[in-house]
């Protein structure tokens, strides 16, 4: 009996199932961009949702996710206050707006595995920052990195007398913004909003309304609805819903 052609090759290794993922945001269009966006992809889908600490904690003992991605303001229990029972139940990732110095530096300290701040990453980064946090390997985007390499230089001793520079290339000899985009560039700068404008958008995205953003912006609310009708055109939305979603790269 004659080998059949298969019978010279290996069998193929079997797909490893998607990573089990628990979205916690209190913002209802982050949650549902974030589950839209995840579900849809063959290596990764989300199993819950939650919009406190509380009921990320609850879901997670429920559906013990592979990894938990974790807002860091939300109302009741915050993301920070909740990140100490939720490390030992999964690998967790901030994923937020939140860049203060010291809140980086306490989610880490609480056993956070990667802290990404939204309108930082792509989708596929995103995707591998979730797979490298499973398998323990760390992972900041730019704004989380500047704020403890900001607090790290607060810190250094105003004494420590510098080292001389050394006139040998130390990585490469091709310029740095060959190898590298910029600190902080994202998908975001193809917006071309003004500075004002992505202040706004921030705070949109937040779930603030006109007469919260003008009080915080200390304009008028005519002033704001302006604003709110160019970034619409920029943007290429009719809602705050799909402006947010764009906007935090869940759309």
């Amino acid at each position: 009996m004659r080998p059949s052609e298969n019978d010279h090759f290996p069998p193929s290794a079997p797909t490893p199932p998607p990573l089990r993922l628990l979205v916690a945001d209190d913002n209802p269009v982050v949650r549902a961009g974030l589950t839209a966006l995840l579900s849809g992809r063959p290596d990764t889908t989300v199993v819950a949702q939650a919009t406190d600490g509380r009921e990320a904690y609850e879901a997670a003992l429920r559906h013990r996710p592979d990894v938990v991605l974790l807002d860091v303001r939300m109302p009741g229990v915050d993301g920070i206050s909740a990140l100490p029972h939720l490390v030992r139940l999964a690998p967790v990732m901030m994923l937020t707006y939140s860049h203060e110095t010291e809140t980086v530096r306490e989610a880490l300290r609480l056993g956070a595995g990667g802290y990404l701040v939204h309108g930082e990453f792509t989708t596929e980064q995103l995707v591998r920052a979730v797979r490298d946090v499973r398998e323990g390997r760390p992972h900041v985007t730019p704004g989380a990195a500047r704020a403890l390499l900001t607090e790290l230089r607060e810190d250094a001793p105003a004494h420590t007398k510098p080292q001389p520079l050394s006139t040998e290339p130390i990585f490469s000899p091709h310029p740095l913004s060959q190898l590298q985009r910029p600190v902080g560039q994202s998908f975001r700068s193809g917006f071309r909003l003004s500075t004002r404008e992505a202040e706004i958008m921030d705070l949109i995205a937040s779930g603030m309304t006109n007469q919260q953003i003008a009080d915080a912006c200390f304009i008028s609310e005519k002033t704001v609805k302006n604003h709110i009708n160019r970034i619409f055109a920029k943007l290429h939305s009719t809602t705050r819903s799909q402006a947010a979603a764009k906007w935090l790269g869940v759309a």
